[in-house]
């Protein structure tokens, strides 16, 4: 592997970076495209807002960044088991980079803008699996835990930081000026994955599959392989339980402790510290963790996290257990993409990211609808505890099911053959 480094034991974080250049690269690539993205995000809510007066606006901006591109997931899996990683991340990065520069340059009508976001949240969606099935390709198996935690951090650290760039920007470059931003990122970041060395498909003997073919293999295979099936499922299920958070959060924070802006920020903020906190501890200490056992507690605690919340006292309280939340979060991700890396053979390992990915963001738009209509009907705090239930329910049994699974045969040890394989 081109990022392996010597010796038996794990490497620590900042020893993993300076020792692996290809995962050095990767890394800071995503810190810049995830920065400008986020703090892109912010300006274009703010433009929609204004300029037509409407939150339905600004929740289609929202709609079309997620939802849309997430049914694409077989698709742009199917992509990264098909191309170059290393190509296909340079191409979705300068996509991504024209999208934003056409944007600053016209500032088109919503009804454009809307189908710009689209195309740009598309090439996000495909980018997403394949950087995810690169990272074993630049770093030995031993390092993946480490590896998982550190690129998470530094997304996620990128990502809170995006608004609090985005509020110094704004009086300074104004909106164009904070999307230009965004657009070099993107073209920072090809550059840097362009440093990336080859990556090469895994291909089949003789003539390569269609994409739909392939789209409808990855997807067969992440619903025979057990071990796989489990994750898939809980997690999304988990998502799905549990997405309806933040809009939650929103009114638990005004309606029910009737607090002001500055305390609703820190609330939905908390997560986000969580998360970073968390990555930065498995970063460090997370090769010493079962991966299976680490995978259930994030399901546990993300879920535990909502229900304590809609039981709490007091918006400090809330707040608090929002931080430990997103604790549980970060080990849902980093348990989860390292028992993929590991069991899914490299020539389906985007296909199976890919329809995560796109399952995740589809559960998260249905908890957005199920959840928004719960809280018209109930209240925020009777919403989260449902949300935390449900969630603790699909963790219960992918705790039954996930160590059967993987004692199977066909488990995480012989994974079931792909329809290439078999035609």
């Amino acid at each position: 592997m081109s990022g392996a480094a010597t010796g038996s034991a794990s490497l620590r974080p900042t020893q993993l970076l300076r020792r692996s250049r290809p995962l050095r690269a990767l890394f800071t690539a995503r810190l810049v495209s995830y920065a400008g993205d986020s703090l892109s995000l912010v300006a274009l809510m703010l433009h929609v807002s204004e300029t037509t007066g409407k939150a339905l606006a600004v929740s289609l901006l929202l709609l079309v960044g997620d939802l849309a591109p997430s049914l694409l997931g077989p698709f742009s899996g199917a992509l990264a088991d098909r191309l170059n990683l290393r190509r296909l991340m340079v191409a979705c990065e300068l996509v991504q980079a024209a999208v934003m520069l056409v944007i600053v340059v016209t500032l088109p009508p919503l009804p454009v803008l809307l189908a710009l976001v689209a195309i740009r949240a598309t090439a996000s969606q495909i980018f997403q699996p394949a950087s995810r099935a690169a990272v074993p390709a630049l770093v030995a198996d031993r390092d993946l835990e480490t590896a998982n935690s550190t690129v998470g951090f530094g997304s996620n650290a990128a990502e809170a930081a995006g608004p609090l760039l985005a509020a110094a920007l704004f009086p300074l470059v104004g909106l164009r000026g904070v999307l230009l931003v965004d657009a070099v990122s993107f073209l920072v970041s090809a550059v840097l994955l362009a440093t990336l060395p080859s990556i090469p498909a895994v291909t089949q003997e003789g003539r390569q599959p269609s994409l739909l073919r392939q789209a409808r293999s990855g997807i067969g295979y992440l619903l025979s392989v057990p071990t796989v099936r489990v994750i898939f499922l809980g997690f999304t299920a988990v998502v799905a339980f549990n997405g309806v958070d933040d809009v939650a959060l929103l009114v638990l924070a005004r309606d029910t402790f009737e607090v002001g802006s500055w305390a609703v920020g820190l609330l939905l903020g908390a997560v986000g510290v969580g998360l970073v906190a968390g990555y930065a501890m498995l970063s460090r200490w997370g090769t010493r963790a079962s991966m299976p056992l680490l995978l259930i507690v994030g399901f546990g605690v993300s879920s535990l996290g909502n229900l304590l919340t809609g039981l709490a006292w007091a918006v400090a309280a809330a707040i608090a257990l929002q931080g430990v939340r997103g604790l549980g979060l970060a080990a849902m991700d980093v348990a989860s993409s390292t028992l993929l890396q590991r069991t899914v053979p490299p020539g389906m390992l985007g296909r199976v990211f890919g329809n995560l990915y796109g399952a995740i963001g589809v559960a998260a738009a249905l908890s957005y609808l199920a959840g928004g209509v719960l809280l018209d009907v109930t209240s925020a705090p009777v919403t989260l505890v449902a949300a935390g239930v449900g969630g603790l329910v699909a963790t219960g049994i992918v705790a039954l099911r996930l160590p059967r699974a993987m004692r199977r045969k066909d488990g995480a040890t012989t994974p079931a053959p792909t329809i290439e394989e078999i035609g």
